[in-house]
């Protein structure tokens, strides 16, 4: 082959690829351009509805699948995105912690709501999470009522008083209020303070039910006095309705997995509520009667029917400004811890959800519109199942006891080694141990040396699996292990205390300042971290992803399907499925 066919080759071949090259190119921008234009073309949902169901482990809402209706569970799972693989990567599982976390997108390090109670080292009081005695309750005597309250968590709290302000970054409601110039309308509603307080966030109002007197309450931080349509349905008194009635079996026992089982020997009876179905709620005037609302269905239909008058009252999703709700359902935590997971209770619980959501999702509708609504279904934490359910299994499971350690031996060895005078322990609130204010400002002891001693001892005790310092935390020399990343993404210097406590794999307390529990959560074990997440509604198309997400996730998308800043904390990553 003669030199002048081969160069008019190689010319031939390198106008080719120049073209080729070109053609690429122009085909990725034209790509670019019409995605980024098919991004602002698309239109922006009317109301978003963020539901958070309290202790909704992600394997509930399937688990009775078959028995479900067509609009609640099911509309979600066959017409939504489903993450079927999504947990929380903090280790604290409990109701604010991870409120704070799907609200903000951001793990308890940065939003600081590291635990439902913690030790405030300025006034070494016990502090409740978004207990603020600025704000007071606009409802006199609305306030937990110590004699009935079976919430230790908000038994603790020194004053009514409520407010976001312990909240140290924005959530995502708060952006989408700032991103509108205020215009967004947002709210939040539970049964529990924190369920509302924290996914309202600093710029929107919070309502949520006084076990006190049976009505749902706010404080002045969001009003200086009630809307007139609050005041109306509180006069309704809907909460007395229920007295001299009970909670019953919403189908034969024989078709219930756990129709056999109503009467379990590790189950909580509060006042005359029982162990067996039916549950009565007793006379209105009993000490424990709205208390006992909440331990059952009733709580979430009274937030439901609250919360539909506050959409049509406030008018939400009525105008092209994109309006934000948020309700978190309590009562299957409740119903839980005093019965377990795996209970006639926790199942028929579940089967009356299904029928809130589909009433809901019917509501919204009719007045809103599902294609205008984007939805969005988490939890807060999962849970484990009781000690003796898993013991019937052969699964080894147990209690946590105390009072059983022999704390004095190994208290009196680390003040000898350490030559302290006074006392070494401030107190225990879990999962942190906090050593004395006096240990902490003496100078002549090494902490850090003092710390690890104590991580010793602990992990002598029955039940322990782990202990971290808040030393080793600081300086982060620990194990590249998901357990520890948990711990540390727990970790706020400032709330947090001076030593880590993991139980082992099925342990737990269950002894609440005296209240005995069937089950509890707060653990980094994957039962407690497992929950759903779920998108629909818009333009969603339903697929199930099973990749591992995670719940900081939610709100930088959010963010991102909105077109808006993430909030200011936010660590998550974008899931990609919900904006494509």
């Amino acid at each position: 082959m003669s030199n002048s066919i081969i160069k008019n080759q190689i010319k031939l071949y390198k106008t080719f690829f120049i073209y080729k090259l070109l053609f690429s190119f122009l085909l990725f921008n034209l790509l670019t351009i019409s995605v980024y234009a098919s991004d602002q073309a698309r239109s922006k949902p009317k109301l978003i509805l963020q539901i958070t169901v309290d202790q909704l482990r992600g394997d509930l809402p399937t688990r009775y699948y078959e028995r479900l209706g067509q609009g609640g569970f099911r509309y979600l799972w066959e017409k939504g995105l489903v993450y079927s693989n999504a947990h929380h990567a903090h280790a604290n599982t409990e109701t604010i912690v991870g409120h704070a976390t799907l609200a903000t997108g951001a793990h308890p390090s940065g939003h600081g709501m590291i635990g439902n109670l913690w030790l405030d080292r300025e006034t070494n009081q016990t502090t409740y999470n978004i207990e603020d005695p600025d704000y007071k309750l606009l409802t006199k005597g609305a306030g937990v009522d110590a004699n009935t309250e079976i919430d230790p968590t908000q038994r603790a709290a020194r004053t009514d008083g409520r407010s976001p302000a312990a909240i140290l970054v924005s959530t995502f409601s708060d952006e989408l209020k700032a991103h509108g110039n205020g215009q967004a309308k947002v709210f939040g509603v539970s049964v529990k303070d924190r369920g509302a307080v924290s996914m309202a966030g600093h710029a929107g109002k919070a309502f949520w039910f006084s076990k006190a007197n049976g009505v749902f309450v706010t404080s002045n931080y969001y009003y200086e006095s009630y809307p007139e349509w609050v005041s109306d349905w509180n006069k309704k008194k809907l909460a007395q309705s229920y007295a001299n009635k009970s909670w019953q079996l919403l189908h034969d026992k024989e078709t219930y997995l756990f129709g056999q089982s109503d009467d379990r020997p590790w189950e909580t009876s509060v006042g005359n509520f029982g162990r067996v179905f039916p549950h009565p709620y007793g006379a209105a005037d009993d000490k424990y009667f709205t208390t006992l609302l909440t331990l059952s269905p009733a709580g979430d239909e009274l937030t439901l029917d609250f919360a539909k008058t506050l959409l049509i009252s406030e008018q939400l999703g009525q105008d092209k400004v994109t309006d934000y709700l948020s309700i978190s359902f309590s009562s299957t935590d409740y119903v839980g811890h005093i019965f377990g997971p795996s209970s006639l209770e926790t199942e028929d619980n579940i089967l009356r959800l299904d029928r809130r959501l589909d009433d809901l999702f019917q509501f919204i509708d009719q007045h809103v519109g599902l294609e205008n609504t984007l939805i969005v279904l988490s939890a807060d934490h999962g849970a484990p199942d009781t000690p003796g359910y898993m013991n019937s299994l052969n699964i080894p499971a147990g209690y946590i006891a105390p009072e059983t350690w022999d704390k004095k031996a190994a208290i009196n060895r680390l003040k000898k080694q350490f030559s302290i005078k006074g006392q070494l322990i401030e107190r225990y609130e879990h999962p942190y141990v906090y050593l004395s204010q006096a240990v902490i400002d003496d100078k002549n002891i090494n902490h850090q040396a003092l710390e690890e001693a104590v991580v010793n001892e602990l992990t002598n005790f029955p039940g322990v699996f782990l202990a971290v310092s808040s030393t080793a935390l600081r300086r982060g020399n620990l194990p590249e292990t998901e357990l520890h990343r948990a711990v540390i993404n727990n970790f706020y210097e400032k709330r947090s205390g001076d030593v880590y406590l993991v139980f082992k794999p099925n342990w737990f307390f269950n002894d609440f300042d005296g209240l005995t529990v069937a089950s509890s959560h707060g653990s980094p074990w994957q039962y407690d971290t497992y929950v759903p997440i779920v998108f629909a509604g818009m333009d969603i198309q339903s697929k199930v992803i099973t990749r591992k997400v995670h719940t900081v996730d939610v709100a930088v998308s959010l963010s991102s399907y909105m077109g808006i800043k993430p909030p200011s904390g936010s660590a998550g990553e974008i899931l990609s499925e919900l904006i494509e």
